[in-house]
């Protein structure tokens, strides 16, 4: 049982026992509902207080449970509310640091209610693709009005209880506790004076019992419907919420439970639910490495130095200031250094400008910030980044310059998005302090932070930096050696059917329309376009030297070869104009695609979406599942972290692995079949791996 009962004279005392935020598993509910009856059998006891243990009331649903047998098992959340409303005996909830979705339902099926000031207070169901469940959207309306409450249900964002007890005619708090440290005795106090003013036997209020009316019922709910209707999207939950919120005005109390409880169920099984569902799961389990204990000692990163002022430099740097950490930056010319900082103070100057940023805040973290031109300045950071330019011979020089001034203990990690971690630490005599931190551009907005684990990485390093992703607010995901590690080299089989796909008939245009369609922040070629065709010319000049077997299209080469970059020239696979970023499909680009289909001998055909976006996406699951079988990625999870985190992947469809389960992967495989029979693909790289054929055979699926 994860709830313990004492007595406490004539007050027992339910406090739940389920680290660490007191998740409402099947235990402790049981633990709930038998103090419940214990204390109501005892003459001795004349009221109950419910409270948390250790660092929550309540957490809410235990998410462990989610999907299982156990989070519908008898007494479910929904009878442990309506066993409190029928005890006899006064229940006090004594509500501290956390309590949210489950738990503040808990605590408003409770007859009082005390809270500690700085509590969080949320229903944050709405993130996971649900709405609350067990009453949140029939009772939180009757005692904070039905404004605030859809306000807080359909945002799913957090509150402090302070703020609450503000709200003119709040019925949510009974009393508020001077502190955290009081809270105890004075919810006992509390609980005791109610058993007092109940002793002649006079009913219990309840929740339940309160009006709930909006003044302007249907002009304000209509309203409602239409702005939460532009701002979901893709998302059903949110206008849900509105629907069970408007019910708690219109209908009996029983019949808005009933209809909350359907719409709760029906959204479960929705694959937006499942997808959010999962990478609720998926972004706790990046952080578990398979063989790194998480006791593994970590070593302590006190200050950091980063290599290079350039836009990389500059972005990773604005990283750890944010946390707080001291950061020096190493550049070889001066001008270089102050064109990095001045990038970094027109960052954080813009946040100001907008509110986002408080001017002391700006000036607490550049008074982080120190530059120096000499090596010998950062030998005493704990952990040093380059972010210097993607050339071997490059990263050489800096290493064996880190390994000559850093003190001993240090970390050095290297920015590199495809070059070999291990090549990179051979150049220093300790290569089990060496690591890839690999940031995604802009680095200080962009979430996705690739671990690079080389061989001889050392396991503290390791739990050391995937400490400090956490702590700079990254998603960090581990990563074995290869070429592009997870991401860069998944995209690489992408950008090559997107390459195929516009000889074979699509336009540019229409290539990205459609994966944006699907949901994709933005397509190949408009992606292409920011990043600079450069740098996939550079990657594939090497490809043509080391595979020389491997089928690329050359329309991508040809349109470097007329100079066209991207956005930073003006011109890529669209038209820019100065100063606008708007991608302006370009006739130049489609004569040039045309002819080269005619120098080829092929005839244009008509594409439809579906078959780019499975082509597309296809490509990313079946290259991941050769990266899982290489033991590169330890679980699928991570795969789909890496895409919705660093490659605009639609979060709703949950990352490629877990959309493919979504399809069937029987499907999966069926298609890539069929792509493989086209002969100007590549059939090769369409024959399902053999991770993906194996799951098939077993019925089984990614996650």
């Amino acid at each position: 049982m994860t709830a313990e009962y004492k007595v406490h004279g004539d007050v027992a005392v339910i406090t739940l026992m389920n680290p660490p935020v007191n998740g409402l598993g099947l235990s402790t509910r049981v633990g709930i509902t038998n103090g419940l009856e214990q204390a109501n059998n005892d003459a001795a006891v004349k009221a109950i207080v419910i409270t948390g243990g250790g660092k929550a009331f309540s957490g809410g649903a235990d998410i462990k449970e989610f999907g299982s047998p156990k989070a519908l098992q008898e007494p479910n959340l929904l009878s442990v509310i309506r066993a409190c409303e029928n005890s006899a005996k006064p229940v006090v909830a004594a509500v501290h640091s956390v309590a949210m979705g489950g738990g503040l339902e808990l605590a408003l099926g409770c007859h009082y209610r005390i809270a500690a000031p700085g509590t969080t207070i949320a229903l944050p169901e709405v993130k996971l693709g649900l709405i609350p469940g067990a009453g949140g959207t029939q009772r939180l309306p009757r005692v904070i009005g039905v404004e605030a409450a859809l306000n807080l249900i359909v945002s799913g964002e957090s509150i402090k209880s302070e703020m609450l007890a503000m709200l003119p005619g709040q019925k949510l708090w009974d009393a508020m506790a001077q502190s955290a440290d009081s809270l105890a005795e004075e919810a006992l106090a509390l609980a005791r004076k109610v058993a007092a003013q109940h002793a002649d036997g006079s009913p219990l209020p309840l929740v339940r019992n309160l009006p709930c009316k909006h003044p302007h019922g249907d002009a304000y709910f209509q309203f409602t419907r239409n702005m939460v209707k532009g701002m979901a999207k893709n998302l059903p939950a949110p206008l849900k919420c509105v629907e069970a919120v408007e019910a708690a005005t219109k209908k009996k109390f029983e019949d808005g439970m009933a209809f909350e409880r359907e719409i709760f169920i029906n959204l479960m099984w929705t694959p937006e639910c499942r997808s959010l569902r999962h990478i609720f799961v998926a972004d706790r389990a990046a952080s578990k490495i398979p063989d790194v204990p998480e006791d593994t000692p970590k070593r302590e990163i006190k200050s950091v130095a980063v290599i290079g002022a350039g836009t990389m430099g500059g972005g990773i740097s604005m990283n750890f200031l944010n946390a707080g950490i001291p950061v020096k930056i190493l550049e070889m010319k001066q001008d270089a250094l102050d064109r990095g900082i001045s990038t970094i103070r027109k960052n954080y100057e813009a946040q100001v400008k907008k509110g986002k940023l408080k001017q002391e805040k700006y000036d607490e973290r550049m008074a982080l910030l120190s530059t120096t031109l000499s090596y010998d300045d950062i030998g005493q950071a704990d952990l040093v980044i380059e972010a210097v330019f993607e050339e071997m011979g490059v990263k050489e020089a800096v290493f064996k310059q880190l390994d000559k001034v850093m003190k001993p203990g240090a970390i050095l990690a290297s920015n590199t998005s495809t070059l070999d971690v291990n090549k990179i630490a051979s150049f220093t005599a300790r290569p089990q302090d060496v690591v890839g931190m690999h940031f995604f551009s802009p680095a200080n907005v962009m979430k996705l932070l690739e671990v690079v684990r080389g061989e001889k990485t050392a396991k503290d390093v390791l739990a050391t930096v995937m400490a400090i992703g956490k702590k700079i607010k990254k998603t960090a995901v581990v990563s074995g050696v290869c070429d592009g590690f997870i991401g860069n080299r998944m995209i690489e089989q992408y950008s090559r059917q997107a390459g195929f796909l516009i000889e074979e008939g699509c336009t540019p245009a229409q290539v990205d329309k459609a994966v944006e369609k699907f949901g994709f922040a933005m397509g190949p070629f408009r992606m292409g376009d920011l990043a600079g065709n450069d740098i996939g010319w550079a990657i594939r000049k090497r490809r043509y030297t080391e595979k020389p077997n491997l089928k690329y299209s050359k329309t991508a080469d040809l349109l470097c070869e007329l100079g066209r970059f991207g956005q930073k020239t003006g011109a890529g696979w669209y038209d820019y104009q100065a100063g606008k970023r708007d991608a302006i499909p370009s006739k130049l680009v489609e004569d040039m695609i045309a002819k080269h289909r005619t120098d080829l001998g092929i005839t244009p055909r008509k594409i439809s979406d579906e078959e780019i976006v499975q082509r597309l996406v296809f490509s990313l699951v079946n290259e991941a599942c050769h990266i899982l079988e290489e033991g590169i990625a330890s679980k699928a999870s991570d795969i789909d972290m890496v895409y919705i985190t660093g490659y605009g992947f639609p979060f709703w469809r949950g990352g490629p692995m877990l959309y493919a389960d979504t399809l069937g992967l029987f499907n999966v495989a069926e298609s890539m079949k069929r792509f493989a029979k086209n002969p100007l693909d590549d059939a090769a790289f369409w024959q399902p791996a053999p991770l993906l054929a194996r799951l098939v055979a077993e019925g089984k699926t990614f996650n």
